[in-house]
Order: structure tokens, then C-alpha cells, then sequence
């Protein structure tokens, strides 16, 4: 006969994820419990992550909608800090994408009070750089409670506030946006321009001739000329290809995103571009048309290749890792959405891209710890982290884990999902779902997502890699978890796995959780001063890690 008491215990240290652990943990989309993300840290996971493409387990638009609405209640009850997490996000080039910086900051005019609302408008042009972002926060804006007063001011001052070159050539390089030009948005905010040439440039935006003074002298319009030129030729029958690359040799700097289509299609023009020296971000973006077109040899496959590989023009163009990785992994393959557009990538290029990954990172100072680093690649990290269907979240992780393993001499890495054994060599009790991967920094990184890309998928369950190192008997300073944190298939918690590691080893070791999606979910127990969460796609999170693995905090 059993006995039901003899299942009720209250000195459990082990309960199913399935059931509530602690008083302060929550459920899951999933339906396991973990704790809670909320304050600061939730928003900086929605700033580095966003919600694009949803999750394995929300759809875009509920997931969205929870995210925008913690933003809402975070600027109403802290504008200025946001603010401040906002600027200091957006001008060290943390996050990969602007698009949830700026949907923050047009939260802050719409739901932030007074003393917020002043912050905004004061650090405005510096979140605020380009055409595309001005255009970008406009929707938002619309989106939210529409343009007030300050938004106004702040948005009139982005255009009087810049010379004459810069906001030509913004106008110029981002005529239409969004479903906005430059027209409708002069039209709404109405500026006052401060001289003659600001003038000119606001008329010629909203299709009035005031690139000439009524003496016939031409009002000095920066990037405009050139624009008008090189659309003039265009519109001509049977343009010679060499008149674009003549204008661009002529004006360098002249964005490619002014040319007519017809322009790009010729070699002329993007030599002509490359020789002038094309932003880093263009260069990321077009690799695979100058490759098509047969561009990068010679001197300008080696000048490309420089800048690629150069950390110094990396930082500075705030390019973020994940946008390198983007751009190596469409490279590689060949070929574009639906196979579009073909190429056959240079083996210098992909080397390049991949050097470049690792240099658009902070410098990590290795901590010198025994490091396991645990990639989660259960089913939901399947998931299409970037909503182009280039990269997933398991990609990604592992791409992301690279840099620690590259720089940590003691550090392994493994994978986990929980379900049927793959590796029967590792298997015991509670390893299940662990296996190995065959990764390495010294391996190209297209090779080494491919791996990862390949790997079995089956249940979450985030406690296996500290079951794992107790029963093998592994000694490791440092866990370092990439999730989702959807963990609900295990036996033990994963906070309990730690507790039950350390307890077996007497080593005291740190946790730190990569959270992969911007929901308010984490394995890592905020009440453990060893353990440590931190947002995936964050520029400094390696660097972090290795700093929290030291002990420096």
C-alpha cells in the first residue's frame, strides 16, 4: 500500500519545474517556474533584444504588447533613468537594432513627466543621428499620443540644429522612411531656419525651387547637387554608365542610397564608391552585390578586408557584433532571400567577416576561471531571432559564447535539451540531454553556427549542465547559461542544481544567465549574490561576464 504523506516534504532540494520551488518564482510562457525580470533590468532586455518575429511560445503581437506596455509603466514612474539607459545604450552601440531605443524614447515624450520629458529633448540629437532614426521615432510617435510640444521642439531642433552638410546629406541619403519624408515632417514641426542655406535645403524638401537666389546665384545646398545630378542622369534613356562613377569620384561620400537603380547595376559605380571609401555599415550591407559584380579584387578586396578587420573603424561606426554576424552568415550561403540574387562568396571576405566579428567587441580581459559555457538548444531556440530567416537564437548564443571561449584558456562548452542521450559516453543520471559540440575559436564562425544549427532539439531543461558537472564530478568556477529561460522539463530547478553542485564540490561557483528573449523570465535566483543576469546581444556582455567570473563585482 503506498503512502500519499510519504510524498509531501518540506526539505525539499528538489522539486520539478513543473511546480513552484520558491514563493517568488512565477510561471512560465512554457509552464515551468522561474523568477521574475522586472525594473531596469527587464527594460534593458527589451532594448537589446526587441520582440521582432515573437517567440517559440508568444506571437510577435502579444509579446510586443507586453514588452511596450512595461516600457509605458517604467517612463511614467522613471523617465529620467530610462533616459539616461537610452542614451548610454544607443551612443556605445550596445544594441543591435534602434528601433526599441527609439520606441522608448517616444514613450518617454508620450507617458514620461515634465522633468523627463526635458531629459528627452536635451540628449534628442544624440539617440536621435540619422534620417532613418528621426523618421523611425516620427512613426512611433504617431503610434503613441501624436505630436505634442515638446516632441515638436525637440524634433525641429534635429534639423536647425545641424550644418549645412550634414542635414543635406541626411535628406539626401534618407529621402523616404517609414512612410515619411523629410516634407512631412518639416511640415508638421514647421522650423525656423537660421540662415540661407538651411532655407533653401527646407524648400527643396518640400519641392519648392530655392537652390537659387533671385540674382541667379546658386545658395550652396551640400549633398544636393550631386543628388540632383546623378538622378538627373537617371531619367535619360541610355545613361553612360561612367557618368555615376564620375560624380561619386567627384563628390566622395555621396551616399550609394542616392543613386538611381540602374546605377547600381554597373561595376563603374561601386569601384567609384569603394575608392571614395564607403561607411562600414554600407560596406556590411553591399558585400554581396560588389562580389556579383565581380569588384572585390586586388587593391580593393585588400582595402575592403582592412576595414573589416579593423576594431578601431568597427567602434567607431558603432557596428554591432549581430549585425557581423548577419552579415557573414548571408555571405556565406551564397545567395540572397529565395535565391534572388547569387554569388560566390571570396574566401577573403568570409575571413575577414569572421575576424570581424571578434573585433567588434570590447576588449575581454580573460578572468582565468574554469568555464562551462551551456548552450540551450531546445526546440524554442529554434526560433528566428532576427525575423529574416537568417539567424536563430541557438545561432546566436553560440555565436555570442564564442568570445568567452576564445578568450577563457579553461572554459568548455556544451549543449542541452532535455530528452534522448546522443552522446551515451556522457550519460548518468541526470545527463540526458547534454552534448558535446565540436566548437572553436579557431574554426571560421560560419563553420561553427553550422554545427550548432545541426544539433538535436528536444525539451528545456536548464538544470543539466550543473546536474551534469556534479555526477561527472566536473570542476568548474563559472556556469555560463544561454537561454530563453522557457526551462520546464526537468526535475530540479536550476537554481537547486546550483545549490546541489556547490554543495558536492565545495566549490563556490558563479552563474551567469544569457537571457535570449525579452520576457520578464530568468533561471538565475535574484536573492543569490553568485549569480548573475544579463541580456544576450549586448556589445558588452563578454566583457561583462569575464568581470562578474573575476569577482570585480
Amino acid at each position: 500500500m503506498t503512502d500519499a504523506l510519504s510524498q509531501f516534504r518540506t526539505r525539499n532540494t528538489a522539486t520539478p519545474q513543473s511546480e513552484q520551488a520558491d514563493e517568488r518564482q512565477v510561471k512560465n510562457n512554457a509552464g515551468g517556474f522561474v523568477f521574475e525580470v522586472s525594473g531596469e533590468d527587464r527594460i534593458r532586455r527589451f532594448l537589446m533584444l526587441g520582440t521582432d518575429g515573437g517567440t517559440y511560445y508568444q506571437r510577435e503581437r502579444a509579446y510586443t504588447t507586453e514588452n511596450a506596455k512595461t516600457v509605458i509603466d517604467f517612463a511614467k514612474n522613471h523617465g529620467v533613468k530610462l533616459v539616461h539607459m537610452l542614451l548610454d545604450i544607443s551612443e556605445a552601440g550596445r544594441a543591435p537594432r534602434q528601433n526599441p531605443v527609439l520606441f522608448a524614447l517616444a514613450v518617454v515624450f508620450a507617458f514620461g513627466d515634465a522633468e523627463a520629458k526635458k531629459s528627452a529633448q536635451e540628449v534628442f540629437s544624440r539617440i536621435v543621428r540619422t534620417g532613418e532614426h528621426l523618421k523611425m521615432f516620427v512613426t512611433y510617435t504617431e503610434q503613441l499620443r501624436g505630436w505634442g510640444r515638446g516632441v515638436k521642439r525637440a524634433v525641429a531642433s534635429w534639423y536647425t540644429g545641424k550644418n549645412i552638410d550634414d542635414l543635406s546629406y541626411q535628406m539626401v541619403k534618407y529621402r523616404q522612411r517609414h512612410g515619411w519624408t523629410d516634407a512631412d515632417i518639416l511640415r508638421s514641426v514647421h522650423p525656423v531656419p537660421v540662415d540661407a542655406e538651411q532655407d533653401a535645403l527646407f524648400g527643396w524638401a518640400c519641392g519648392k525651387n530655392k537652390l537659387f537666389r533671385g540674382d541667379g546665384a546658386a545658395v550652396r545646398p551640400g549633398w544636393v547637387m550631386p543628388y540632383e545630378a546623378v538622378q538627373g542622369f537617371g531619367k535619360l534613356p541610355a545613361a553612360d554608365k561612367s557618368v555615376y562613377a564620375q560624380v561619386i569620384r567627384e563628390h566622395p561620400g555621396l551616399p550609394w542610397e542616392a543613386l538611381p537603380d540602374i546605377a547600381l547595376t554597373y561595376p563603374e559605380t561601386w569601384e567609384a564608391l569603394l575608392d571614395n571609401g564607403m561607411p562600414v555599415g554600407a560596406l556590411l550591407r553591399n558585400l554581396s552585390k560588389m562580389t556579383a559584380h565581380g569588384v572585390l579584387t586586388g587593391s580593393r578586396l585588400d582595402k575592403v578586408t582592412s576595414v573589416l578587420t579593423s576594431h578601431d573603424a568597427l567602434r567607431k561606426a558603432r557596428v554591432h557584433p549581430v549585425k557581423v554576424l548577419y552579415a557573414l552568415k548571408t555571405y556565406a550561403q551564397g545567395h540572397g532571400e529565395k535565391g534572388r540574387s547569387v554569388w560566390t562568396p571570396v574566401r577573403q571576405v568570409t575571413d575577414a567577416l569572421d575576424a570581424a566579428f571578434y573585433a567588434s567587441f570590447k576588449a575581454v580581459e580573460p578572468a582565468g576561471k574554469r568555464t562551462l559555457i551551456a548552450l540551450d538548444v531546445s526546440g524554442s531556440m529554434t526560433w528566428d531571432s532576427s525575423k529574416c530567416g537568417i539567424l536563430t537564437a541557438r545561432e546566436a548564443s553560440a555565436a555570442m559564447a564564442m568570445v568567452t571561449l576564445a578568450s577563457e584558456p579553461e572554459s568548455e562548452v556544451v549543449a542541452f535539451a532535455n530528452g534522448t542521450v546522443r552522446d551515451y559516453s556522457l550519460r548518468g543520471t541526470h545527463a540526458g540531454g547534454i552534448m558535446p559540440v565540436d566548437l572553436s575559436p579557431r574554426r571560421r564562425l560560419d563553420d561553427n553556427l553550422r554545427t550548432v544549427g545541426e544539433l538535436w532539439a528536444g525539451g528545456t531543461d536548464c538544470a543539466l549542465p550543473m546536474l551534469w558537472a556534479k555526477e561527472l564530478g566536473k570542476q568548474f568556477d563559472v556556469f555560463v547559461v544561454y537561454t530563453d529561460n522557457e526551462t520546464w522539463a526537468g526535475q530540479v530547478h536550476p537554481h537547486e542544481a546550483l545549490r546541489q553542485y556547490r554543495q558536492a564540490t565545495g566549490i563556490q561557483a558563479r552563474q551567469v544567465v544569457v537571457g535570449m528573449a525579452s520576457t520578464g523570465f530568468t533561471i538565475a535566483d535574484p536573492g543569490d549574490p553568485l549569480t548573475l543576469d544579463v541580456a544576450g546581444f549586448d556589445a558588452d556582455t563578454p566583457a561583462v561576464i569575464s568581470g562578474f567570473s573575476r569577482g570585480d563585482f
